[in-house]
């Protein structure tokens, strides 16, 4: 029997960057399994997206896709005016977890893959809080998805680093901005996460690489996508209205 406690999200109008995979399309898959009509936007993987919006309707889920530049912000603000149509103007939870990741040394960072990072991973969700928070209802929820990366620095992973930290402190300013209006920002920084084969670790390192970095971790073990999402969906849920301005890790205690 469907109830208050297994649909917690019920009403609730939500829209995820980066939506058609990995851990986008698990925080989606749970935030409409939860009860909320979700706009999710994505790239350039089309049947991704197509897969995503196919399994969260059989999952009697309601779910728009729309494909967006994320580098482009009157493409960033054409996913809101977009979403206006779905949710007639209002918006409840906002989930900025589209991202970009190129590893390259300091030395040999070119200007275009700066640039992009830096668009992506921090410009997008910026102008994306500023969209949502014109339109977002009292006692709405941002969180922004970050990484352990900005506290367990990586070779070759600068730009990166520097750009989800940047999306780190826009929450912590956003928290203040907007928490007299009851509206809670949050940070979830990911740890090393398997995400599927076209996933970020997957495509970023070695079979190796990952069973070493499982091992670091004191459950002995990466993280799934599903981790993230119910993290996610605790800070945006009823349960989560006293918490703001954390970045809460969920990394398997690889960060402390």
């Amino acid at each position: 029997m469907t109830t208050e406690r297994t649909r917690p999200l019920a009403g609730k109008n939500a829209i995820v960057t980066g939506g058609s995979r990995g851990i986008g399309r698990a925080i989606v898959r749970r935030l409409a399994a939860e009860g909320a009509a979700v706009v999710f936007s994505y790239g350039r993987d089309e049947e991704s997206a197509r897969q995503t919006v196919a399994e969260v309707t059989a999952e009697g889920g309601t779910v728009w896709a729309e494909r967006i530049e994320l580098t482009d912000l009157d493409q960033v603000e054409a996913l809101f005016l977009a979403a206006d149509k779905h949710f007639d103007g209002r918006l409840d939870i906002l989930v900025n977890n589209a991202g970009t990741f190129r590893r390259t040394p300091i030395g040999e960072t070119v200007e275009e893959d700066f640039d992009r990072q830096m668009a992506v991973n921090a410009k997008a969700p910026f102008f994306a809080i500023q969209h949502a928070a014109g339109r977002m209802t009292d006692g709405g929820r941002i969180v922004n998805v970050s990484t352990v990366t900005t506290r367990w620095p990586r070779l070759q992973e600068a730009v990166y680093a520097a750009s989800k930290a940047a999306l780190e402190q826009f929450a912590w300013i956003a928290t203040r901005e907007l928490g007299g209006r009851g509206i809670t920002v949050n940070v979830v920084s990911p740890g090393p996460t398997d995400s599927g084969e076209k996933g970020m670790l997957r495509s970023a390192t070695t079979d190796e690489v990952r069973a070493e970095v499982a091992r670091q971790t004191p459950l002995g073990a990466l993280g799934s996508t599903a981790d993230i999402a119910g993290m996610v969906a605790f800070l945006v849920g009823p349960d989560g209205g006293w918490v703001t301005g954390q970045n809460i890790r969920v990394d398997g205690g690889l960060v402390w």
